[in-house]
Order: C-alpha cells, then sequence, then structure tokens
C-alpha cells in the first residue's frame, strides 16, 4: 500500500455502511466524487482505541484539489488524512516485504563447504547484498559445523534445506549466476 494514495478518517463509530453512504453523499454533493463515482471497497480498522476508515482511490473519479480542500475543512469533524501521512506518523512506517533470496541448488554440487559458500557469497554479492554475505561468512566460518554450516546458507539464499516460503519456486539453476 506504500504506493498508493488513499483517504483515511479517524473515529468512525457506528455501522460501516452509513458511513460509506454517508460519505459518498458528501463528497458527491461537494462535487468531489466525479461520474456516479461511489467509494465501494472501504476498509476499517482500529487504532488507539479508535475505529478508522481507508477510501481506497482506485476505481473512483475524484477531483482531487477539493478533495484535498474538503478534507482540511473537515478535519476536526471526521480526523481525515492521507494515508501516506498516516502510516509513518501513527504507525510507525510500512512493513516491507523482504525481497526473495537467489536461489542456489546443493544437490549434485561439489559439497566443500567453502566451494557452497564461496558460491552462496557470490549470489548474494551479485543481488547487491554484500552485507549480507560478509556476515554469512563470519558465521559460517565461526560454526564449527558443516550441517550447521548448511543451514546458516540456507538462510541466506534458497536452497533445499532453507524453510518454505510463500514464493517458493520449482528449483533451478543458481539465480543470478551465469
Amino acid at each position: 500500500m506504500e504506493d498508493q494514495e488513499d483517504l483515511v478518517l479517524q473515529g468512525c463509530g457506528g455501522p460501516l455502511q452509513e458511513w460509506v453512504d454517508g460519505i459518498n453523499e458528501l463528497l458527491t454533493e461537494a462535487g468531489i466524487l466525479l461520474d456516479g463515482s461511489r467509494f465501494e471497497r472501504v476498509s476499517t480498522f482500529q487504532h488507539d482505541g479508535m475505529s478508522c476508515l481507508l477510501f481506497p482511490f482506485e476505481d473512483v473519479k475524484l477531483d482531487m484539489g477539493k478533495l484535498a480542500m474538503w478534507r482540511i475543512q473537515t478535519h476536526g469533524q471526521f480526523g481525515g488524512t492521507w494515508l501516506s501521512d498516516y502510516v509513518p506518523n501513527r504507525l510507525g512506517g510500512f512493513l516491507h516485504e523482504q525481497p526473495e533470496k537467489p536461489q542456489m541448488d546443493l544437490l549434485g554440487q561439489d559439497g566443500n563447504i567453502f566451494s557452497i559458500l564461496g558460491r552462496a557469497s557470490r549470489l548474494l554479492k551479485r543481488a547487491g547484498r554484500k552485507e549480507q554475505s560478509d556476515e554469512m561468512f563470519q558465521r559460517v566460518t565461526a560454526c564449527g559445523d558443516y550441517n550447521k554450516a548448511l543451514h546458516i546458507i540456507s538462510e541466506y539464499v534458497d536452497t533445499e534445506l532453507s524453510a518454505p516460503t510463500k514464493k517458493s519456486k520449482k528449483r533451478g539453476r543458481d539465480a543470478y549466476e551465469r
């Protein structure tokens, strides 16, 4: 949601549909919602003991200038703010998904731990993760156990030993390695 802008109204008690209908009516009368457009997919959430509503801008046609003025004029009544202001100032920022780890096969490859470590290190560096490569190297060389070392490497690159993720893909050649 970080790449989109939406309207957040704070302190909205009562039935959600009454709020949605009322805000749609107010914004239509103010000439903010255009061409019969209406907010349909409004979400509700709780924060700091308040019910809040999230009005997504996708699928609605708006006069953004008028909406900005309406939001300022009615702030005392609705606590309206933009999502891009609300999240960093009230929630501490957006959660960021961890980027996918580079993939590396262990089966059918040289089993020497230093060979495996070198391949994993190259993959991480090519993916722009030099700090992770350095951290992995330090942890592996300090652990003193082959199996533990394989599992440490599998925390940094996706191998057959890595914990399954939602984005697990069919295994193939080492990603980025060509």
